[in-house]
């Protein structure tokens, strides 16, 4: 799934959803691409696959900001490296294999810069925890080069009764690109 999104299918297989000013954090934007096709060639069938990204305002897409370090060890009995789904292909019922469930603020992982800025980065949907992207650690540079696609953050998947509700509280790209708007004429 990952890596259709990689090969440019961002754009054409997946919705983008913003969540702007997490937790009151003016400008951590994140956006979440939900996949439009109701069928997911590597997962279940019928689903609403979600890969959870950067918006292009986040602080960490900003020009002049190298990211140090991202951790994914949430806290001392969490992390996010640990989660393990398993199943034939991972076509099975996934919400009983050990997937860890995440609500909308749970945290994924964070990201410190190297002018000593920490950032948590959220799921922003409830869910459970597919994968996270490990290519990341050894290659923070992916994240801010192509946050949309290799530098994806994790993948979500809803369950199937919720899919069509978990946009709730999220924007479309018009109306996120409003709130941009809005915060360029506010600085002015």
């Amino acid at each position: 799934m990952a890596a259709a999104a990689a090969r440019g299918g961002a754009e054409r297989y997946f919705t983008r959803w913003y969540k702007p000013d997490v937790k009151g954090r003016p400008c951590e934007d994140f956006c979440v691409l939900q996949h439009s096709n109701r069928r997911c060639n590597n997962y279940i069938s019928f689903c609403r696959i979600c890969v959870i990204t950067l918006a292009e305002a986040h602080p960490l897409l900003q020009s002049g900001k190298t990211i140090k370090s991202i951790n994914y060890q949430i806290s001392a009995n969490c992390s996010r490296l640990q989660n393990k789904v398993s199943g034939k292909s991972k076509r099975v019922r996934l919400f009983d294999l050990g997937a860890q469930f995440l609500t909308e603020l749970a945290p994924l992982c964070r990201i410190s810069s190297s002018d000593g800025e920490e950032y948590t980065i959220y799921s922003c949907i409830r869910g459970r925890l597919i994968e996270v992207n490990e290519n990341i650690l050894s290659n923070p540079a992916i994240l801010q080069e192509k946050p949309s696609t290799e530098g994806y953050i994790a993948v979500v998947l809803p369950k199937f009764e919720e899919s069509k509700s978990i946009t709730q509280g999220l924007l479309t790209q018009k109306e996120y690109e409003e709130v941009l708007l809005k915060r360029l004429n506010s600085s002015s």
